[in-house]
């Protein structure tokens, strides 16, 4: 156990009293007993505002706590909450919390909402008994619940230094930019600051308080082409303080290149569909590997019956080309010159976040892991992780590709006009940037994902200038195309985000090389049957400055 010198902050004082208040008196009267309690309560501080053409559109502050209740009752080896087919467990629900540190005010709503909780543990519990008598055993038969060490640490959260008109004057500037330009039918600049401030307390005697502040710039543009379809392009600047934002001239060169890239995906062709040799940018590599890979290597997958278990019985066995390593590290804060979304001090269990080797020289050696243990891993390795009102599962945190078989950015490209020429394609591919994707792994559908690109070009091997096209998705089966990655650039890029799973939205990062593939497919984007509109733009006025 790790203690500060400090006393606990005083949230943290009350909730270990009602927590040890309940968890005594359930013990005592409750039946079935529980055997652990746990409260997190998540406060969050937001400063968000956006600019369009110039004005400012929208601006707001708020603040807020939730708290979450796990209870668990039963054993570790069956409790209340065993998945059972496609039947999550689904108790707590985030309630809102007083923002003052009254004990009387907090009190109650822990108790109201441990009783809740309680009654709706021990319900499924017994469904959970019942369904065991009457259901084939799953093929995982490890328990539900494993040890982990006590900690107790109170880590300050830096204030967030945000001054709301000094950048709400910036953000009308760099927005005015686009007015410009009549063919963007709409576009905005958001900035957005945030505070987390994490309080954690357990029955095992785990005391944690602990967060991090966010902030970000999202600088977009749509418009619509003569066919129908519709485009968009944007670009993100993160940082972990408002402060460390960039300067002017940055973000407007992040504004010129959004603009640059939509006027001129105006102008290019729709994509057809294509099979054949690419090179994903490392931001489109890092999204590449976050979706086909990182979702299905989390924990609770592997005994989930209604799962593909892509990996499942893969341990030590190759899973990647033999030059690749895959790292979730969530004690790194910063990569390639560039602040990262998915670190953590302690994950939303109280367990410390750790370095994670998954794969190395193409060998899968674990999977991420929370305190739900799987066949072949009792204990977790620092990634139980939830948006707050969510129950925690097993999550990624910043993924990280590694490569032995790298080459020059420049020579990647080479090497891609080289494997054109071999496969006699008429043109490869070049996924300059992507905006996301999703993937789908039960085994009710297909085992089968889609990587959303916003920027892609042509490349052509008889030396003509690449050529800019519109309306391509890349998709795919995650085996087939793992086997297709040939080489990596050498120069790692970083995406941040925000991934949606069974447990909420989570921050996380992928940081990757650029990558060749020797076949990737692409299909056609789906487009509206509306056109651009009639009407032309109104002219531009004086005003609109301030």
């Amino acid at each position: 156990m790790s203690a500060n010198a400090q006393s606990p902050p005083p949230l943290v004082q009350i909730l270990a009293s009602e927590m040890e208040r309940n968890f005594a008196g359930l013990k005592s009267k409750g039946d079935p007993a529980p055997y652990f309690l746990a409260y997190a309560v998540t406060q969050q501080e937001t400063h968000l505002l956006t600019a369009t053409s110039g004005m400012l559109a929208s601006k707001d502050a708020s603040k807020s706590r939730s708290l979450d209740v796990t209870l668990r009752v039963g054993s570790p080896q069956l409790d209340n909450y065993r998945q059972v087919g496609r039947n999550f467990a689904s108790f707590t629900n985030g309630s809102l919390l007083s923002l003052d540190d009254n004990p009387n005010a907090l009190k109650r709503r822990i108790w109201m909402d441990t009783d809740a909780v309680y009654r709706a543990a021990s319900q499924r519990l017994l469904n959970i008994r019942t369904n065991k008598e009457v259901k084939v055993e799953a093929s995982d038969q490890s328990g539900d619940f494993s040890p982990a060490q006590a900690v107790v640490s109170f880590k300050p959260v830096p204030e967030i230094r945000f001054d709301t008109d000094k950048w709400a004057s910036r953000a009308r500037q760099w927005s005015k930019r686009f007015t410009e330009y009549p063919d963007i039918l709409s576009s905005s600049v958001t900035v957005v600051a945030q505070r987390e401030i994490k309080t954690f307390v357990n029955t095992e005697g785990t005391r944690l308080q602990h967060g991090r502040t966010f902030a970000r710039i999202l600088v977009s543009a749509r418009s619509k082409a003569s066919d129908g379809m519709d485009l968009t392009t944007s670009e993100t600047i993160e940082a972990d303080d408002p402060t460390r934002l960039p300067s002017d001239k940055v973000v407007e060169a992040a504004v010129d290149r959004v603009t640059r890239d939509l006027r001129g995906l105006l102008r290019s062709p729709e994509v057809e569909p294509f099979v054949g040799p690419a090179v994903l940018s490392g931001r489109a590599a890092g999204v590449f590997f976050h979706e086909i890979f990182g979702h299905r290597i989390e924990g609770h997958r592997q005994k989930d019956e209604s799962e593909g278990q892509t990996f499942t019985k893969s341990v030590n066995g190759p899973v990647l080309p033999p030059f690749l390593s895959v790292t979730f590290d969530p004690t790194v804060k910063r990569m390639a010159e560039t602040d990262l979304y998915g670190w953590y001090d302690f994950d939303d269990e109280g367990v410390a976040a750790r370095r994670v080797p998954v794969v190395e020289g193409g060998i899968l050696k674990t999977f991420l892991l929370s305190r739900s243990p799987i066949a072949g891993f009792a204990q977790s390795n620092g990634h139980g992780r939830r948006q707050a009102g969510a129950e925690i599962v097993s999550r990624q945190s910043n993924l990280i590709v590694s490569s032995t078989n790298s080459v020059p950015d420049a020579q990647l490209r080479e090497l891609l006009i080289a494997e054109i020429k071999k496969q006699g394609k008429p043109y490869g591919l070049y996924f300059e940037s992507v905006t996301g994707g999703f993937t789908t792994t039960g085994r009710n559908g297909l085992q089968a994902f889609t990587v959303i690109p916003l920027v892609v070009y042509r490349v052509y091997p008889d030396g003509r200038p690449d050529e800019l096209v519109r309306g391509a998705d890349i998709v795919g089966t995650p085996l087939a195309s793992f086997a297709k990655i040939a080489a990596t650039g050498n120069q790692p890029q970083v995406f941040n985000g925000y991934c949606g799973a069974e447990s909420g939205s989570v921050p996380v990062s992928a940081i990757s090389p650029a990558l060749l593939v020797t076949e990737i497919e692409v299909q056609k984007k789906n487009r509206s049957q509306e056109r651009p509109p009639l009407l032309s733009r109104p002219p531009q006025s004086g005003g609109g400055d301030r």
